[in-house]
């Protein structure tokens, strides 16, 4: 009887210890609302159970994290001056740009990139027609595609040329730009455009072509052959297919790219700029485009790396979503993870597991990118590579790269200046309202 009692009082305690701990819980939640059930002081993990502002549901059911140096595909980037790359003192003779991903070989790391070492500069797109067999007219017309090698990834030794221009009429006899990287089933493939005209006689006008080889030194054997055609008459894609991005996934070659279209010379920019993909099951196709062309629907460059079960996008300069990292679980449909700034043009990061056809993508956390006229004259227009470096990975946590914003200091913005059309605007203005 005894043992009975002594029982019951000691569930009874037990019990009772347990509601006021909860009921505790709940006052502090409780307090933590604030009166009138305000939204709290301290942010829940968790969606409060309460109405939401669109901007503030958004915050929980949009991004990672409800803080950005909380979510993984956030950061700000560095950028580092490369050792190794003489421009001719930016006389606009010499352009690298375009870098491929980076990969890590031999025991060094490996990039390819659009070179163009010529006689004379570029006179400019708007000026094709007077473009020659020596004289460019862009900045990547008359480019052959080069590669370097670096320890470090700060300081790099060019090796020279990878893939050559080849005879007339092949695809690319006019200029091979824009490369990326494949490796596959121990072989190494290189995508890149292939000008048959110099840029600016009917805008930029290029199909795809690949290289092959052995090793990732070479020597490289160009097909020849256009791995993914231009679109039908009235396609997205029917004249630009850039910036072929290859990886791995679903045991299959997903290769993205950029197309420019709906031209339209009254507005300016006059052209929209998105991503498309192509699949295959082997490098050197057939691929086949996707049937929701295009996936992604800003970007100027394409930029991809796995990340977890799915692929993350760099998506910046042009379109309603840019200066934004994006994601795809299903590798197709994007949505935006976030919002950022100063993001590098080009970006060919070094993406580890870009063929192993991962499940649990970890991310990039460097990588080579450009800036286009760095010397900042036009008329000596070239273009120069230059290292970026951020958190965009699961297997760090950088607070420096986790930055709400940058500083910009009063020259750059004044770099930003108002046009003398603009001037002009803003004085008629003025005077309008002098003379009510």
């Amino acid at each position: 009887m005894k043992s009975t009692i002594l029982l019951t009082l000691v569930c009874f305690m037990f019990f009772s210890c347990e509601h006021s701990v909860k009921s505790e819980q709940k006052e502090n939640e409780s307090k933590q609302l604030g009166s009138n059930d305000e939204f709290p002081f301290l942010i829940p993990e968790g969606k409060p159970n309460r109405a939401l502002s669109k901007a503030v549901e958004r915050n929980y059911d949009a991004y990672e994290s409800i803080r950005p140096e909380q979510n993984e595909l956030y950061t700000q980037f560095k950028y580092t001056k490369l050792k190794g790359f003489d421009y001719n003192g930016g006389d606009g003779t010499i352009t690298r740009r375009d870098p491929s991903k980076v990969i890590f070989e031999n025991g060094k790391y490996y990039v390819w990139y659009t070179g163009r070492k010529t006689k004379y500069k570029a006179v400019g797109m708007a000026r094709a027609k007077e473009a020659t067999d020596e004289i460019p007219s862009s900045d990547w017309d008359l480019a052959d595609i080069w590669y370097a090698t670096s320890e470090d990834g700060f300081t790099w030794e060019e090796q020279g040329i990878a893939v050559k221009r080849p005879p007339k009429p092949q695809p690319g006899w006019r200029s091979v730009t824009t490369t990326d990287i494949l490796k596959w089933k121990g072989k190494y493939y290189l995508y890149f455009q292939a000008f048959m005209e110099a840029s600016g006689l009917r805008g930029d006008f290029c199909p795809v072509s690949v290289a092959y080889a052995d090793s990732p030194d070479g020597p490289w054997t160009h097909t020849g052959k256009l791995v993914i055609p231009n679109g039908p008459e009235g396609s997205w894609d029917q004249y630009s297919i850039h910036d072929p991005y290859p990886l791995v996934h679903d045991g299959k070659i997903y290769l993205y790219y950029k197309g420019d279209f709906d031209k339209r010379p009254e507005l300016k920019p006059s052209k929209i700029r998105m991503q498309g993909l192509a699949v295959a099951e082997d490098p050197l196709g057939p691929f086949e485009k996707h049937p929701l062309n295009p996936v992604i629907n800003s970007g100027h460059e394409t930029t991809l790396f796995p990340f977890k079960k799915g692929v993350a996008a760099i998506v910046q300069r042009d379109g309603q979503e840019h200066n934004t990292i994006q994601y795809a679980e299903d590798w197709v449909n994007f949505d935006i993870a976030s919002i950022t700034e100063l993001l590098p043009v080009a970006a060919g990061p070094y993406v580890p597991d870009a063929f192993t056809d991962t499940n649990d993508g970890r991310g990039v956390t460097w990588g080579i990118s450009h800036i286009i006229n760095a010397g900042g004259d036009w008329k000596n227009n070239h273009t120069i590579l230059l290292r970026f470096d951020c958190d965009l990975s699961q297997d760090i946590h950088d607070d420096d790269m986790k930055h709400h914003h940058y500083n910009y200091s009063p020259e750059f913005h004044y770099e930003h200046s108002l046009t003398s059309k603009q001037k002009e605007r803003i004085g008629r203005e003025n005077e309008k309202l002098i003379k009510k």
